[in-house]
């Protein structure tokens, strides 16, 4: 026991290249101030992804419907802010909680059935998440969105400009302290269970690990953090709507782990950086088929393989492992 809890933690070190990585991640809104919205963006999409990843590259569980505690967090964190206070750090906490509570109850629906009964079951949830905040029009603005939302300064001493500096450091902020404790959580013998699982659910059962309540923990724990993504994305642009309950949501967050990769945690970050990237750039040279040269890449990147990408000169060479897609 003692050698795997040493493996597992020469695993969750840190590494030299990834101190300078995310100082110069903390740093981008000051060097590239003119971009600091977009980077704000793809803090939030990150989180969103790395949510997502627990559940998916750790565990095996795909999930159709993870806007839904997205969208919690989301309206959550503005509801507080506009009804109760405005402190940011505080509507973000709320957010977290809702959502997380959210993830705990329809922990339920992901125990039982099979890969595409979940699909279905998890985007219903989102679905009616989204319908009821539609009809809800008196609380959540309906189809107008929630607006008016005025956030505080950050720790009562940042403003929130319209160039995104602050926000953007808000979100790295979080992003980061959230991929340090995601980093010990699936290098933990708690995590070393959820692998187990996802490698082979029937032989995990077999050696004594209580699956179902290990489901049902990663699923709540993602949820809260999907929700702290969620809460984040209506603090820093002051706006909450419909947006953040549509599929759309669910099935980008897909796109950008099969771009990064699943089962490590740069994953969702790359996929992040990469997917974002791409859609600001093309959907400014061509707004209407923006969409298809992203299908393109996905189409290229899953034949060729993500190894050989990067690496042209390869794309015709054999392989005898084959490449990873």
């Amino acid at each position: 026991m003692s050698n795997t809890q040493s493996l597992l933690q020469r695993k969750g070190s840190w590494k030299l290249w990834e101190y300078p990585l995310w100082l110069l991640a903390l740093a981008s809104p000051l060097l590239l101030g003119s971009h600091a919205l977009i980077i704000n963006e793809i803090a939030i999409v990150a989180l969103f992804a790395l949510s997502l990843d627990l559940i998916l590259g750790y565990t095996g569980i795909v999930s159709l419907g993870h806007a839904a505690f997205f969208g919690m967090g989301a309206y959550s964190a503005a509801l507080f802010a506009k009804l109760v206070m405005p402190d940011p750090l505080v509507g973000l906490a709320v957010g977290v909680v809702i959502a997380t509570l959210l993830g705990a109850l329809c922990s339920a629906t992901i125990l039982r059935g099979t890969d595409l009964t979940r699909l279905m079951v998890t985007l219903g949830v989102g679905l009616i998440l989204m319908e009821l905040a539609n009809k809800l029009d008196w609380l959540t603005g309906g189809a107008d969105g929630l607006q008016g939302v005025v956030m505080g300064p950050l720790l009562g001493q940042f403003e929130f400009d319209l160039n995104g500096r602050t926000a953007a450091w808000y979100s790295l902020s979080v992003l980061l302290l959230v991929f340090v404790l995601a980093r010990r959580f699936v290098n933990s013998p708690f995590g070393a269970t959820l692998k187990a699982i996802r490698d082979n659910r029937l032989r995990a059962m077999a050696i004594g690990i209580p699956v179902n309540s290990r489901l049902a923990v990663v699923y709540t724990v993602a949820a809260g953090l999907s929700g702290a993504a969620g809460a984040l994305l209506a603090q820093t642009t002051g706006f909450a709507s419909l947006d953040v309950f549509e599929f759309h949501r669910s099935a980008d967050v897909m796109l950008i782990l099969v771009i990064g990769g699943v089962g490590w945690l740069y994953g969702g970050v790359t996929g992040a950086i990469v997917f974002k990237l791409m859609q600001d750039t093309i959907s400014s040279i061509t707004p209407q088929y923006w969409t298809f040269w992203i299908g393109l890449f996905l189409v290229v990147l899953v034949l060729v393989g993500r190894e050989r990408l990067i690496r042209p000169w390869t794309w015709f060479k054999p392989s005898a492992g084959g490449s990873k897609p």
